[in-house]
Order: C-alpha cells, then structure tokens, then sequence
C-alpha cells in the first residue's frame, strides 16, 4: 500500500480507501460485526489507513462499527464521513446541505464513532438549495471547532465545488481537499467536468461504484463469481455488454473480473493526471483480499483502451465541439502544433 496527499493538504491517506456502507445488516445485505472486523483488519494489515463511512450508512451501524474498529488506534486511521441524507424521513431539516442539518448530523456522527473529531467531512448530495456560501462557513466553523479536519464535496455538480473553492480561497475559509462521484469502465461521466475541474484546483478525487453494484464482476451475466445483489433486477444490456469485456480482459490478464475493473480505474486515473483514491467495499473477507490484490494487476494499453472503447464515452457538448480539428485550427490557426497548452497544476 502506497499513501498519497488529500489533495493540497498535507494529509496522507491510503492509494485504496475502504468503503464502509456494507458493515452493518441493517439494510438486509451487509456484513455483520465479526465479518465487518474481518474486512477492516486485512485492509489495516495490508496498510490501509483511509475509511470511508456516512451518516446514514446501514442506519447508523456502519459508523457504530467504524468507531470501533478504529477506536484502539484512532489517529492511525484518516475516517471520513458525509451529512446531508435524512434521518428522520417526516422531518425537512434532518437531511439537506444547511447549517443545521450539518451541526445535527456531525454530532450524531461524532457519537457513534465514538471520537471528538473526524478527519474529513463531506458534504454527501448536494440538496441545490442550500447557498455555498452557507455550507462554506458552517464547514469552516466546525474545523475551527477541533470536530472536522478538512473538508470535502460527494456527488456534487462541478461548477458549485469550483465556486467553493475559489470562494473559500478568497474568504480564507477552509479549502476543500476532495471531491467523491461515481466512476467505472461503465460510467466515467465525471471525466467531463469534474476530473478537469479536481485536476485545476488540486483536489483528490475519491470514486465510488467501481464494480456498479458487482455487475462488472460478472457475477449477473455467466461469470464465476457469486454473491447477493445490492439492487434489484437484471441486467442492463450496456452492463451485460461491459461485464463481458471485463470478463474477457480478466481472463487474458490472469486476474479476475473484479481486479481488472480496479486496476482499469487505475490506470485510467494515470492518463487523466488525476490524484483517485477508489473506495472499495466488501461484504466478505474474501472480496477485501481480492480488491488488495488489484494493486499488484497491471492491464496492458490494449486491454485499457478495449475496456475505455467498450464503454462508448462521449464527452458531449462543449467538450467534443472544442475539441475538434476544425475549433482548433480556428483557435491556433497553424500554430496549433506550437503552443504549450496545458496549464501547470495548483
């Protein structure tokens, strides 16, 4: 295990973090204490020290759990959670980005991990009601308080995370260190805007999803692994056709379907400069084993561009437009070969 900086804090977390939404059986499909224990020890043995939780993970559980599991050795571990999801389904200000939404969900939060702070907060959906400049401050009041270290955006559109972190840098507010979204072989929709945006302003990208739910282990389309679906139904024809080709390239690459998706995030995470920390989850020891084992499969070029082609993104308007031959050669003219046009990195 390697650790990387959290974006432009001096932070240190692990290249891989571990996803806690599966530790608790609330929810009818996660790993109980004893197994929860088993998968937060082999990721401690292997020399993870990044674990990701939320407020309203396996209602509660999950953060019960982490607390504990962290509590021998609490400031070894970077924990990580998120406010923003309901807790109390009738009631319209126990979910949502304001204050006190923020307030009330940090110490529910701080009590069931039984510590006085954590070491990163995310804002987890943006609920496009809240002011920024309201989350901002509420933030950086709790990191002044000692209950917050650094601070984060999830799932998060990237024009309300730019204008945060220009905000907070004109304001000398406490600066977002990350962003988190889903992406996989099957879903690089954040490769539009947000990578580009994390890449400017210096943010860690941490992605959820990596295995769509395990239909990209092959497990739903004539694969050999077996496991319990977290969601319902069959399928989709685009998931079946990626399963496949992860299923194929997994095979050639002596690793197994699972491993090959990480390790494409990976490499892919390589060509678009970007800081990515995965977060991987498991319901089974097992499955943790498997995920730490990806950091050691390399795919080769042609196996990365199988996996990127077979997904069909396309970066949509502006990107593609601007892009083009034809708009650059209205921009640069002749001189398109000439001009250095990537800009150094904060």
């Amino acid at each position: 295990m390697r650790y990387r900086l959290l974006g432009t804090s001096g932070l240190r977390v692990s290249e891989l973090a571990l996803g806690t939404m599966t530790f608790g059986d609330a929810w009818g499909w996660g790993a109980d204490a004893s197994t929860s224990r088993k998968i937060f020890d082999a990721f401690a043995e292997a020399g993870g020290t990044f674990v990701d939780t939320a407020c309203n993970y396996t209602d509660g559980q999950s953060e019960q759990l982490v607390g504990e599991l962290v509590g021998p050795d609490r400031d070894h571990f970077v924990v990580a959670t998120k406010y923003s999801l309901t807790e109390r389904r009738r009631d319209p200000n126990f979910g949502g980005n304001h204050r006190k939404n923020l307030v009330r969900s940090l110490e529910g939060s701080l009590r069931r991990l039984a510590t006085d702070h954590v070491d990163v907060l995310y804002l987890h959906m943006w609920d496009f009601t809240t002011p920024v400049l309201e989350v901002l401050r509420a933030m950086d009041d709790v990191v002044r308080a000692g209950k917050v270290l650094h601070v984060a955006f999830s799932d998060t559109p990237a024009w309300v995370v730019a204008q945060a972190v220009t905000a907070a840098d004109l304001r000398g507010w406490t600066r977002p260190a990350a962003i988190q979204g889903a992406y996989s072989a099957l879903d690089r929709g954040i490769e539009r805007d947000l990578i580009p945006m994390a890449r400017t302003l210096g943010l860690a990208v941490t992605v959820w999803g990596v295995l769509e739910g395990g239909v990209l282990t092959g497990k739903y389309t004539g694969g050999t692994e077996d496991g319990t679906r977290r969601y319902e139904g069959e399928p989709s024809t685009a998931e079946a056709a990626m399963a496949a080709e992860i299923v194929a390239v997994a095979s050639h690459a002596r690793c197994t379907p699972a491993q090959a998706a990480l390790a494409w995030v990976r490499r892919r995470a390589g060509a678009l400069g970007s800081n990515m920390i995965p977060v991987v989850g498991a319901r089974t020891e097992a499955q943790l084993h498997q995920d730490l084992e990806a950091l050691d499969v390399t795919l080769t070029d042609e196996q990365v561009e199988r996996l990127s082609a077979a997904g069909g993104f396309e970066p949509g308007f502006p990107h593609g437009f601007l892009a083009s031959d034809h708009v650059q050669g209205l921009i640069w003219g002749d001189a398109a070969d000439q001009v250095e046009r990537e800009r150094p990195r904060v």
